[in-house]
């Protein structure tokens, strides 16, 4: 990919509290990972599961939730803002789950250098940014050449899951995603999908429908053998 590319994200650092900064100087040892290291996850884990990695995941509260309520899975997180990496790192510490590590860095860059193809079981990217204004659409992370790449590190019958509240960015993540060839729509009618039970409802979503706001998700598949 271009090394130039367009970032999908502004890292605003924001305010992290003393709580955080503390967990992350003692628990990022445990959970964190080393973006320029050779990684193998059933090292990493202990074991060999299906790994299902999020992208943007935030205060990590719905990661948290399906990594506890999925045991058996493994989960990678990815994120850029470090407050949302302590809260993450607070919340695995005290429900004592062991099924989740992170990446505090850009998640395509990651995808492109620690995700081997065809290897992911999923992919999750829930609320991102929708960069609203026209002219900042070319920032939105869901683009063709994003799709490719997830595509490719899925393996057959690997899923890609995403989530919007924003119903424009729904509209061009459904027009993006009918255009990868290598990944099936899973809604019965080929459009938006009811919210599958393993996502959570966060506390931002919930305060947006408590407002009368839509919430759009998308669920495509990647092709196996035999339907290629």
């Amino acid at each position: 990919m271009n090394t130039h590319k367009i970032r999908s994200f502004i890292r605003r650092q924001g305010r992290i509290t003393p709580g955080q900064q503390r967990a992350i100087d003692r628990l990022w040892p445990k959970y964190g990972l080393d973006k320029n290291q050779v990684i193998d996850y059933s090292n990493v884990f202990g074991r060999q599961a299906s790994l299902i990695v999020e992208i943007g995941f935030g205060n990590g509260e719905s990661l948290a939730k399906m990594a506890a309520n999925h045991p058996e899975n493994d989960y990678l997180g990815i994120e850029v803002h470090k407050p949302g990496v302590g809260h993450l790192l607070l919340q695995l510490d005290q429900l004592e789950i062991n099924n989740v590590r992170i990446f505090n860095y850009d998640a395509v860059d990651i995808l492109e250098q620690q995700i081997a193809d065809n290897s992911l079981s999923g992919i999750h990217l829930y609320f991102p940014d929708p960069w609203p204004k026209k002219r900042h659409h070319k920032r939105r992370i869901v683009q063709s050449e994003f799709i490719a790449l997830i595509t490719r590190k899925l393996q057959p019958g690997g899923y890609f899951h995403a989530a919007t509240d924003w119903q424009d960015y729904a509209e061009h993540m459904l027009t993006v995603l009918q255009k990868q060839p290598d990944i099936i729509n899973q809604s019965p009618d080929g459009r938006y999908c009811e919210r599958p039970i393993f996502r959570p409802v966060t506390k931002f979503e919930r305060r947006g429908l408590a407002l009368g706001h839509g919430v759009w998700d998308l669920i495509f598949r990647k092709k196996t053998a035999d339907i290629f």
